[in-house]
Parts: C-alpha cells; sequence; structure tokens
C-alpha cells in the first residue's frame, strides 16, 4: 500500500507540473516563436538572447530541468511519469532547449559513467545552466546506424587522448560547449564489440573546429559539422570504461528515443489541436468543415496516431523504469511517435490550405520536423528491420508472444 500511495504523490507531481510547463510554453514560448526562429529577420544573437531570457524565466518558476537526476535538481524521476510533461514542453520546437530538456538524456549518462572529474567539469555546470551538451556520432560517407564504420580516433598516451577524425550531424553544433565524442580507440584487430570508446571534447580545445552549418530542408535546426585535428584532452574524460562505447551508445539511444518521442508527441498534440481551431473557426464554419467525412477521417486518423504512440512510449518508458529495457518496445514506440507527428502535422496543413505551408502558421517548421522525424534517431526502415528480425526470431524458441 506504501509503494503505490508514492508513486501516486510522485504521478500527482507530474501532473501538477505538466499543467504549469502548458501554461509556461502557451504565455511565453508560442507567442514568441516568430522571434525564436533564428531564421527570420532578428538574427540568430538576438533569437538566443531571448532563448536565454525565457530559460531563466523558467529557472525562476521551477521548471527547469525537470528530468534531470533528482541529485542534480530534477523533480520527475521515472520516464512513465515524465511522458506527461515531456508532452507538453514538446508542444513547440523552442521548448527543449528552454526547459533545460534537451540536455537531461546528458545529465543521466554523465552522472551513471561519469569520474569525479567529468562531473565536476562537464555535469555540474549543465545542470546550473552554463555548459551546454552534443553528441558526435554520425560521419560523413556512412550512416550512424553502423558503429563498425566509425574512423574517428583516439589515441592514449602520457595520459592524454589525442583525437582526429570527422562528425556531422551534430545537433547543438552552434552552442555547444562540449561534445561525447564516439571514436575508435583500439586497433583493428580487436574485438568488434570492444572498439570504440566515448570520450568528453570541450568545444574550446586547440584542434576542435566547426566546419559549417547544416541546414535540414532549407532550416536551420542547430546541426552541424565538426572535425577534430590532433584534439588533446585528460584520460580522465572517457566516459565509462575504455572499449564500453557500443554498450553505452544503446543506453544512450534506447532513451533518447524516448525523449525525443515524447516531445514528437506534443508538437502532434499541438497539431491536433490547431486542426480542432480550424474547423470551427469562422472560416472553417462557413467551409462547413465539420461536416465533412474527410475532415472527419483527418481527425480520427490524427486522434488514433497520437493515442496509441502515447501508450506505446508509455510501455516503453515503464521497462526502462524497471530496468527491463526492450529494443521492440522501443523502437516500435520511436516509429509510432513519428507516424503520429507526420499523420497530425499533414492533416493539419492540409486543412488549414495554402496558410498552412506558409509562414503564417507554425506548420510549415513542424512539418519539417516532422519529416526528420522518420530519419533522426534511426531510420524508420533500419529499426523496422531490426524490430521485425527480432520478433521472427522470438518465435524459434516460443509459441506464443506475450505483449507487455
Amino acid at each position: 500500500m506504501l509503494r503505490i500511495n508514492r508513486k501516486s504523490a510522485h504521478t500527482k507531481l507530474a501532473i501538477s507540473l505538466s499543467r504549469e510547463v502548458r501554461k509556461f510554453v502557451d504565455e511565453m514560448i508560442i507567442p514568441n516563436e516568430p522571434r525564436l526562429d533564428g531564421n527570420g529577420g532578428e538574427g540568430r544573437d538576438s533569437s538566443f538572447r531571448l532563448q536565454s531570457e525565457l530559460t531563466e524565466k523558467a529557472r525562476s518558476a521551477g521548471l527547469w530541468g525537470l528530468f534531470y537526476p533528482l541529485s542534480h535538481g530534477g523533480k520527475i524521476a521515472s520516464l512513465e511519469d515524465y511522458l506527461i510533461v515531456a508532452e507538453q514542453e514538446g508542444r513547440s520546437e523552442f521548448s527543449p532547449a528552454i526547459f533545460g530538456s534537451h540536455s537531461a538524456l546528458d545529465a543521466h549518462m554523465l552522472l551513471k559513467f561519469g569520474g569525479d572529474e567529468i562531473r565536476k567539469n562537464f555535469l555540474d555546470p549543465m545542470v546550473a545552466g552554463k555548459a551546454v551538451p552534443s553528441y558526435g556520432m554520425t560521419e560523413p560517407g556512412h550512416g550512424g546506424s553502423f558503429p563498425a564504420l566509425i574512423t574517428t580516433s583516439a589515441h592514449l598516451s602520457d595520459g592524454s587522448w589525442t583525437i582526429n577524425g570527422r562528425k556531422w550531424f551534430v545537433g547543438n553544433a552552434d552552442q555547444a560547449t562540449f561534445v561525447t565524442v564516439l571514436a575508435r580507440t583500439a586497433g583493428k584487430g580487436s574485438v568488434s564489440g570492444k572498439a570504440l570508446s566515448m570520450i568528453l571534447v570541450p568545444s574550446d580545445t586547440p584542434g576542435f573546429k566547426i566546419e559549417r552549418r547544416i541546414t535540414m530542408m532549407g532550416r536551420s535546426l542547430g546541426q552541424g559539422e565538426i572535425s577534430f585535428n590532433g584534439v588533446q584532452v585528460p584520460e580522465h574524460n572517457l566516459l565509462g570504461s575504455p572499449g564500453s562505447g557500443i554498450d553505452l551508445m544503446g543506453q544512450r539511444l534506447g532513451i533518447g528515443r524516448l525523449l525525443r518521442s515524447m516531445n514528437w508527441v506534443g508538437l502532434a498534440q499541438r497539431c491536433f489541436d490547431l486542426m480542432g481551431a480550424r474547423i470551427n473557426s469562422e472560416r472553417g464554419l462557413s467551409a462547413r468543415l465539420s461536416e465533412k467525412q474527410l475532415v472527419r477521417q483527418h481527425v480520427v486518423n490524427a486522434y488514433q496516431a497520437i493515442a496509441s504512440a502515447r501508450e506505446l512510449i508509455r510501455v516503453a518508458a515503464r521497462g526502462i523504469d524497471a530496468r527491463r529495457p526492450s529494443d521492440v518496445e522501443i523502437n516500435v514506440a520511436k516509429i509510432a511517435a513519428s507516424q503520429a507527428l507526420c499523420t497530425a502535422s499533414d492533416s493539419a496543413v492540409q486543412l488549414y490550405g495554402a496558410e498552412g505551408i506558409s509562414d503564417l502558421t507554425p506548420l510549415s517548421g513542424i512539418y519539417r520536423i516532422a519529416r526528420t522525424s522518420r530519419i533522426l534517431d534511426g531510420t524508420d526502415e533500419s529499426l523496422i528491420s531490426s524490430v521485425g528480425r527480432r520478433l521472427i526470431n522470438f518465435f524459434k524458441d516460443e509459441d506464443v508472444y506475450y505483449f507487455a
């Protein structure tokens, strides 16, 4: 009984925080979206200043870093409880940076696998809002889902790692103060699963260079290409143990996919709300949109996709909370969240017509994000292939699949 009451209290806290977050997003972030978009007329410097101002307001309101580790200021311990908060954070593409939730994954990884020096030099400044993380895995010339092809190398000598190579499609590249780099630390003759490691590199280290910003579908989403030319960092900047890169990558991808999926569902919900507003607007009423069967189909399809994705995410999150993570549940949840966002954004654009594909509504920006969701954190094709193989192999030993 005590356990149930304790869980209920945590859930009530999450519900309360989700309401506060939604109010903040509606009143402080959404009205400022045109100014936060650095691609507009006011420029990137202006958007960064506004983002910083809103971040301080979020911090003052007690809404910063809600899913950070409890030991470092977080307020929500479980992924399942965080879902309803992350959805509200995700209703604007600018919210994760403003609420600090874009660095929650790094906070958990650094706390779990970092030594004292990493926690002091990287984790503590990050949760204080004085450092911005990024993650370098994918390299030019091959897909990020094939770690065996990683060529960025790190050599240990006299207490320092020397790193050489390139990474691209690195998130937060233009703002990051440090990058967690997946690098090859063992020779070609080593066991493939022990050849890679993760090393933290401050962005002001000599030899570190941002080669270029990479726009996505004509819009800057913070992605970039970076290079390492003889970059040297201390041995203690190693995350985990030497050769543990593949294992860390798997843990990072699993939680990261769910966190991003939660935000995508939030964006899908916003599209759903915009659909309802359009149908019941003066223009929608004059066009009798509510009476049209195909419009109703758009609404039902979007609702079904969102509701399904939410429950799949919840199941996958519950597995991680119980320390029984399932790649099948995580990957299917990610696919479903992407499909929900694509369905809801496409339907909303269709109902808004020409306005939907213009900058007069937020839908064109959301639509771009929806399309990238089918590629980021694992393409649909690679995840479907992986899940399909696992499910087929399951029936080699079992006759019945018991769903969670």
